[in-house]
């Protein structure tokens, strides 16, 4: 959006001075994109371009693309490893090896009073899959806490955990290929053409080539909206009873695919007992879309030779997020489209390498999709690594999001951050703020030392950011992609893969390990440990023992599974109907609802959404010092209704105050038509804006919290006073 700007300034493309340029993939969201980093005759990035020849984007590139050369040199950046004693007292610059030692001395003294588990890291889904690898092996194999996870919980946990109870696995069966192959569309809370705006080129791509209907199902009349044939303005927090009611025709009409139900499929019976319970017209009054939409929709779906479903934040981000990722499985399943083409359901993740910290990092439980529940898995890592497998815990530890309750009730001591802001990502962000005083240790690694979370760090060690590095990406459609450092680390900053070696070596055990220093050494350790048979007595689908940085560097990004031989990677999992589970059977999911959002009511009238604009990516770490991305989207502002807004004598471009039961936060009022007269939207990308409001209730299968729902109401703000505090914001 364009503030107070009336008249657009021409395009001007000047002569950047490039004489060299190297490989990388996008550091930002997880589509993927092959780019080229230019640097001038002094060695400096000056700007980027798409890789004409690579597979995800054709040589096309977003804004936050194209203007990513500017990050690498952006204000803000850590060029120093600092220490102190107190977050009240200043910093202090340090070598490496004192900051590391003090990090590992406190970490020790910290777990032989209080335990194991009262240290905890929080990692991303930004850093490369080889330090995601790493990083894992010294959680797991030699701090040994089991409070170990990623910010990955606050945006893909639920697409995670309905994977697995549907599937027996994670991984996302489809590609983006199968835009060229479906003749139905299904959206669930994706807005492609802001939060990934490459994956909606290559969906208008395959439209130019053939028409089928677009189906968006959105609160809010998003941009992806506008360009649907139909869209369903949901309820908040209903997708499942929608979902529950389209299968609830399909298997009422006869328009199942009986023989793929029968063939790869477990749980019939109690499914079709519970969706006959959601017929549309009971649908109807929960979601607010009306019967014969709900009809037409299901029956569209069902009678399409291939139909597939995407999902982002909209699902995800809510109390029954887990569920609604199962619920569209079972759409799925039932109408026979997984694993062909343009059949699929396939969730769009959000950040560069989400997939990469879900495959290797051993967050929640140990690489290559391995599970701590299973004794024969730790056996192999443990063999594999040199560590005895009794130092393993038998079940995965604590989620983000219950980690920092944890350090609230004094269970947790100390927390290392990894490239993450919980500050400006976390829900209730007050409650956050309070949260954190109470550690008493605290480590921040991060490429920039302003992010807000330095605040309350004891110890700040400056890593490299994403093109400094060398090492790979997953993207949204399991393709494995390659990151070459176009210069070398800023200042004293070390890469992720550096910091966590050097770290190992504090402890005996790390010593006795093998820590690889290359980033390709790792990847042949990843590969061998990829090898091995799965659940259903197959192949591992998880097998990349095929792959070497070489061949994915000349494919410009290849799919997994690639086993040993294989030419090139696998498009889509599940071709052969063949599950993750013991009898390689899916299952269908009885998903009963409960309305348990908060809701608006006479004093909090106001439904709060949020969601992304395209200038920004997350908490603005990087986005926020980028000209060409900031001067579009400058300051937090909530798209409003123009006739409530007369009620309440909003006008257009005026400050407000939306209040929740949790705390406050300022915005600029734009009225718009684009969300109903009971809903306000506000980008998530702020600090000290949204999540101060935001209610975040869990999922209990995910711990995902509910960002999207929750209840505001509006009021008058001095206008002086918030334009004081909108320039303080504006600092960065």
């Amino acid at each position: 959006m364009l503030f107070g700007r009336r008249k657009k300034n021409p395009i001007i493309l000047r002569d950047k001075g490039v004489v060299q340029w190297k490989y990388a993939t996008c550091g930002y969201c997880s589509t993927g994109c092959a780019m080229e980093v230019g640097l001038d005759a002094d060695g400096k990035a000056v700007t980027t371009r798409g890789v004409a020849d690579a597979p995800v984007n054709r040589g096309k590139l977003c804004i936050k693309g194209i203007t990513e050369a500017g990050i690498l040199n952006a204000s803000g950046r850590g060029t120093e490893p600092l220490l102190r004693a107190h977050s009240y007292d200043p910093w202090q610059s340090v070598d490496w090896n004192t900051a590391l030692d003090r990090t590992a001395a406190q970490f020790q003294r910290i777990q032989d009073k209080y335990g194991r588990d009262a240290v905890a890291v929080v990692s991303t889904g930004q850093i490369l899959t080889e330090e995601f690898y790493t990083l894992g092996k010294l959680v797991r194999g030699v701090i040994g806490t089991n409070n170990y996870d990623g910010n990955t919980t606050l945006c893909m946990a639920s697409a995670v955990s309905g994977y697995k109870r549907s599937f027996g696995s994670d991984g996302p069966p489809g590609c983006y290929d199968d835009f060229s192959h479906t003749d139905c569309l299904l959206a669930f809370g994706s807005n492609l053409p802001e939060q990934h705006p490459v994956i909606y080129w290559r969906l208008k791509e395959a439209l130019e080539q053939r028409r089928f209907p677009i189906i968006v199902v959105d609160p809010r009349v998003t941009m992806f909206a506008q360009f649907a044939d139909i869209h369903l303005p949901i309820t908040p927090g209903t997708d499942l009873v929608l979902l529950n009611s389209l299968c609830h025709v399909i298997l009422e009409e006869g328009l199942a695919d009986e023989d793929y139900i029968a063939a790869h499929t477990n749980g019939r019976e109690d499914f079709a007992a519970l969706v006959a319970e959601y017929d549309p017209g009971m649908a109807a009054t929960i979601t607010g879309i009306d019967e014969d939409t709900i009809r037409h929709v299901a029956r569209l779906y069902a009678g399409a030779g291939a139909a597939m479903s995407i999902w982002t934040m909209g699902i995800n981000q809510s109390t029954h997020g887990s569920d609604g990722v199962c619920a569209i499985n079972n759409l799925n399943l039932i109408t026979g489209n997984i694993g062909k083409p343009g059949g699929t359901s396939l969730s769009i993740t959000g950040q560069c390498n989400a997939m990469g910290t879900r495959e290797w990092s051993s967050c929640s439980g140990l690489p290559g999709y391995r599970a701590l529940e299973n004794p024969a898995h730790r056996e192999q890592v443990g063999s594999f690594w040199g560590v005895d497998p009794a130092f393993f815990p038998e079940q995965r530890g604590r989620f983000m999001t219950d980690i920092f309750p944890a350090i609230e009730s004094g269970q947790i001591k100390a927390l290392w951050l990894v490239a993450t802001n919980p500050m400006t990502s976390m829900p209730n962000t007050g409650r956050i703020r309070k949260t954190l005083e109470k550690l008493e240790f605290c480590v921040v690694q991060d490429a920039y030392a302003d992010v807000e979370a330095t605040q309350y760090a004891h110890v700040y060690f400056p890593a490299s950011v994403w093109a400094e590095k060398d090492g790979c990406f997953t993207n949204t459609e399991r393709r494995v992609n390659r990151v070459t450092p176009v210069s070398a680390p800023l200042g004293n900053s070390r890469p992720d893969l550096w910091i966590f070696n050097q770290l190992a070596k504090r402890w005996e055990q790390g010593r006795r390990m093998r820590f690889p220093e290359s980033a390709s050494e790792v990847f042949e350790e990843m590969k061998a440990l990829s090898v091995g048979t799965g659940a259903n007595g197959q192949p591992r689908m998880l097998d990349i023992s095929g792959m070497s940085h070489d061949k994915i560097l000349a494919q410009r990004g290849i799919q997994w599974p690639m086993r040993d031989g294989d030419e090139t990677g696998t498009p889509r999992l599940y071709a052969d109907g063949v599950f993750q589970f013991a009898d390689g059977k899916a299952k269908l999911l009885a998903l009963p609802w409960a309305d348990n959002n908060e809701k608006p009511d006479s004093d909090f009238p106001f439904w709060l959404n949020s969601g992304r604009v395209v200038e920004h990516f997350h908490t603005r770490t990087r986005t926020g010092k980028v000209g060409n991305c900031n001067k579009f989207s400058p300051t937090a502002y909530m798209e409003m209704n123009p006739d409530a807004a007369r009620e309440l004598g909003v006008e257009n471009m005026q400050y407000v105050r939306l209040v929740s039961r949790r705390g406050d936060a300022i915005v600029l009022a734009q009225l718009t038509q684009r969300v109903p007269r009971n809903m306000i939207f506000v980008p998530f990308h702020f600090h000290d804006c949204v999540n101060r409001v935001s209610l975040g209730l869990l999922d209990p299968h995910s711990r995902q919290p509910a960002f999207k729902q929750a209840a505001v109401r509006i009021e008058r703000v001095d206008q002086a006073e918030a334009a004081r505090l909108n320039r303080e914001m504006r600092a960065y």
